[in-house]
């Protein structure tokens, strides 16, 4: 784990975004498509920490990006490349452009000021999407990654992040996958090459010190 001081420097608000990922309801809700991986999104307490980290990013002004996963009723511009995409054109709750399942999902609360980005394919929640350019745009440096899935779309993002040209910051805690010691053992082997791992309670400390733009 980094020390607080190197932390600190490189969670500064003005050069730091928070991404949310699918944390919507019809992935992480209680009428999740994927219900295994919303127990333990509730369950493992990764949920209420990207909802406290969200609370700490609108207290201390650091800008805060909700990605969202959904797709046409028609179908159309979906990606089908992959035996997931397949799937999930089967399960019995859609993530619809327009309905409750691809709205943010409590306890994280969305503020004006929040940008939400959603995409109609792919994997990776960066990647194809508008997110880089409102990064550049915001002059973001530092990205702290959160959501879900610690199987598919957290490394995708942090990746992604990394291979351009952003420092990724992931707290362990507000990360969740399936199965629970999947997660553990792809961010200590995986990601912690790529990016600084810390824990909820770390971050929030950095982001409620003094000074902040809040």
């Amino acid at each position: 784990m980094p020390s607080y001081e190197q932390l600190s420097e490189l969670l500064d608000p003005v050069s730091t975004v928070l991404l949310t990922v699918e944390c919507q309801q019809g992935v992480v809700g209680p009428d999740s498509a994927l219900p295994e991986l919303a127990r333990e999104a509730r369950f493992s307490g990764a949920l209420r920490n990207v909802a406290r980290l969200v609370a700490a990013a609108h207290a201390s002004g650091v800008q805060v990006v909700h990605a969202i996963a959904e797709r046409r009723p028609d179908g159309r511009g979906a990606s089908r490349n992959a035996r997931l995409f397949r799937a999930a054109e089967r399960l019995p709750v859609l993530q619809l452009s327009g309905t409750h399942a691809v709205r943010v999902a409590p306890p994280i609360e969305v503020a004006e000021e929040d940008i939400v980005v959603r995409r109609l394919h792919g994997l990776s929640p960066i990647h194809g999407t508008a997110v880089d350019a409102l990064l550049r745009n915001l002059g973001c440096r530092t990205l702290i990654v959160t959501g879900v899935s610690a199987n598919v779309a957290i490394p995708n993002a942090v990746f992604d992040a990394v291979n351009l040209g952003y420092t990724a910051v992931v707290p362990a805690d507000a990360v969740a996958g399936v199965p629970a010691d999947y997660t553990s053992a792809m961010i200590r082997h995986t990601l912690a090459l790529v990016a600084t791992v810390a824990t909820t309670d770390e971050v929030l400390g950095c982001l409620r010190r003094p000074g902040g733009r809040g």
